[in-house]
């Protein structure tokens, strides 16, 4: 089994992410204590997918994140660079358009989607910056962006509690539960070392994206940021 380290090479990922496929959104649902689908009802409002609108789901894994915003009738393109959830989901969504990419070299146009959208996968993606900056290229003038990923709760007593539990409760639950538990020791480390809200929405600005803000969920477990490209 793999397990990626902090300096995110993207094969480790990548083949990290292959040993999980099969009970990815299983285990999400244990470790998230059910918050996940919460949280994907948050990241689908913050989309606003219209009928006939362009989608990009990056990090797309076995396409669950997906399924909101094909429901509205947009077209949605799930993309991620797991063969192995890649193959789970298609398994599952044969419909759906799935696509192999790597999120800092997006195999798409300039100015294709209405929005893009990454959840819990900037975190993984070696170069943040990169990734932003593609996002931004394929997204159309006057499209948005929408990033929900971990970030740090903003009560200080509740922050030591998280933090607690993300290295000494979430690797026995992954051991109990998921297919490569060594897996998710990386996740709650990166969760730990990734930047807070406002250091991710200044690396927004910078990547050319305006009217950038966020909104914490779960006490700042997690965070939505939202950006747009002007017209």
């Amino acid at each position: 089994m793999t397990r990626a380290s902090l300096n995110k090479q993207p094969h480790e990922v990548a083949s990290m992410f292959d040993h999980v496929a099969e009970r990815y959104d299983l285990t999400n649902a244990v470790l998230s204590l059910g918050q996940d689908r919460a949280w994907r009802k948050a990241v689908a409002e913050a989309v606003d997918a219209r009928p006939a609108q362009k989608v990009l789901d990056l990090a797309a894994g076995t396409a669950t994140s997906s399924l909101p915003f094909a429901r509205t009738g947009a077209y949605v393109v799930p993309c991620d660079f797991s063969q192995g959830m890649l193959q789970v989901g298609k398994e599952r969504h044969s419909w759906l358009p799935f696509t192999a990419g790597d999120a800092t070299r997006l195999p798409f146009k300039d100015d294709v989607f209405d929005a893009v959208t990454i959840s819990f996968g900037l975190r993984n993606v070696q170069d943040t910056d990169a990734a932003l900056r593609e996002m931004y290229r394929v997204t159309r003038p006057g499209g948005r962006v929408v990033i929900c990923e971990f970030s740090h709760p903003t009560w200080a007593p509740f922050r030591t509690v998280y933090t607690e539990y993300l290295m000494r409760a979430l690797p026995p639950v992954a051991r109990a539960v998921s297919s490569n538990p060594d897996a998710y020791v990386y996740l709650a480390e990166s969760i730990r070392a990734w930047p807070d809200q406002a250091a991710l929405a200044g690396r927004l600005g910078r990547a050319g994206w305006s009217k950038v803000a966020w909104r914490n969920l779960t006490g700042g477990v997690v965070t939505l940021h939202r950006g747009f490209k002007a017209g």
